[in-house]
């Protein structure tokens, strides 16, 4: 760590900077616009606030729920049990639950997949996997506000069963070539 006290003002600034997550420019940003709002329309700042503070409510209990779910999974599941559960009967819906509830960028997961492929688990089923990898759970509580329960059950079953016919579809290909 840089000892800050010697330098000037502006570098403290700058070093301070450096260390705010990216993640909170999005927060400082917003918090700077609600501000802005407030002084050219205090009522309506008011309004959007206590709305975004309703959504934020609902959806609490499903983030719980949903943080609890991954957490217990990323501490049980390994890639080695993952291999050979897929390569077992199961294996479509383990693709399609691993899929789901698999987190993070997709980028990251292409090493594991690789590992997996090499250690026999068939492309269909990675292809299942990685269609899967469009429901996400943390955005299923949206999704119901703004569309409604219905809409997000239905989608949500229809894409997990074209992944599988997909997945046997790329294998078919795959194989064929």
């Amino acid at each position: 760590m840089k000892q800050t006290s010697l330098l000037p003002f502006n570098q403290k600034i700058k070093l301070k900077l450096q260390d705010i997550s990216k993640a909170w420019y999005f927060v400082i940003s917003i918090i700077f616009i609600y501000i802005i709002l407030g002084v050219i329309d205090f009522t309506k700042a008011l309004e959007s606030l206590q709305f975004s503070a309703s959504v934020f409510i609902k959806i609490i209990p499903v983030f719980v729920l949903v943080f609890a779910l991954m957490a217990i999974t990323n501490y049980f599941v390994t890639p080695k049990k993952l291999a050979g559960w897929l390569n077992k009967k199961h294996g479509w819906l383990i693709a399609i639950v691993a899929g789901i509830i698999s987190t993070g960028p997709i980028y990251m997961w292409y090493p594991m997949l690789q590992d997996l492929q090499k250690q026999g688990v068939k492309n269909g089923l990675i292809a299942t996997f990685l269609y899967n990898r469009a429901i996400k759970p943390a955005h299923l509580p949206l999704i119901i506000i703004y569309f409604g329960l219905a809409f997000t059950v239905v989608l949500t079953i229809v894409m997990a069963v074209l992944s599988v016919i997909q997945g046997w579809l790329v294998e078919k290909i795959v194989d064929y070539f």
